[in-house]
């Protein structure tokens, strides 16, 4: 017999988290370079902004409350490891805070890689000062309710983008994206590739004062782009 599941209250733990080392082979790069070779769909909704100015790297320990309610958050604070960011889809709500400074402390305390919130956040200005990664969609004084229930361990909806536990976590001042462990390897070597091609040709304007583009002349006669000259 089927045992009863209690989906919208369940707990679910042992995901498996990369190596350490894979997820290090981002660090340096921008979120930008990642999301152009990931076709440039993969970032998250972009009204979710950086709270301060904290980098953030790690895995995903994901977390789903009821709008504006953070039971679930206080749970994942005690079960989430070092070096893993806490993501919590809260729907999206931005009239009423799913933590603060107290919450953020203690996640800070604990090696957390950062929080990275779809709802709001409050203490605003202690936050905007703090060397740890926390990302929003906006900013509200009122409190959370305490009531449940709530999903931890579970894929998620954030920002338009769907996550899983044990995904990695890039996000800098332009947005955040998510990356499947099964696609990371081959996605650090072609981000990696972008990343020395633009510091290329960064070299080359600096040095030369050219940027030379063949490719758009070759799109506008595929276009039968008019030239006219008066």
């Amino acid at each position: 017999m089927m045992s009863e599941k209690n989906i919208g209250c369940r707990i679910i733990t042992g995901h498996i988290r990369p190596d350490e080392s894979l997820v290090n082979r981002f660090k340096e790069f921008p979120v930008a370079n990642v999301g152009d070779c990931m076709n440039r769909t993969a970032a998250v909704h972009q009204d979710i902004r950086p709270i301060n100015q904290a980098k953030l790297l790690g895995t995903a320990f994901t977390v789903k409350v009821p709008q504006g309610d953070n039971l679930m958050f206080h749970k994942a604070m005690d079960m989430a490891q070092p070096g893993e960011v806490i993501v919590i889809d809260a729907g999206g709500m931005e009239n009423r805070a799913i933590f603060g400074e107290l919450m953020i402390n203690y996640c800070k305390l604990r090696g957390l890689a950062g929080v990275i919130v779809d709802g709001a956040i409050r203490d605003y200005d202690t936050l905007s000062q703090m060397d740890f990664p926390v990302y929003a969609r906006g900013v509200n004084p009122n409190g959370p309710y305490k009531n449940g229930p709530g999903e931890i361990g579970v894929p998620i909806s954030f920002g338009g983008q769907i996550v899983y536990p044990g995904d990695i976590v890039i996000g800098d001042a332009d947005g955040i994206i998510f990356i499947r462990p099964e696609d990371a390897e081959i996605l650090a070597a072609k981000t990696e590739a972008v990343f020395k091609m633009e510091n290329g040709i960064m070299d080359t304007m600096g040095n030369e004062g050219t940027y030379i583009r063949p490719w758009v002349d070759k799109k506008l006669a595929e276009l039968g782009c008019e030239y006219i000259t008066k």
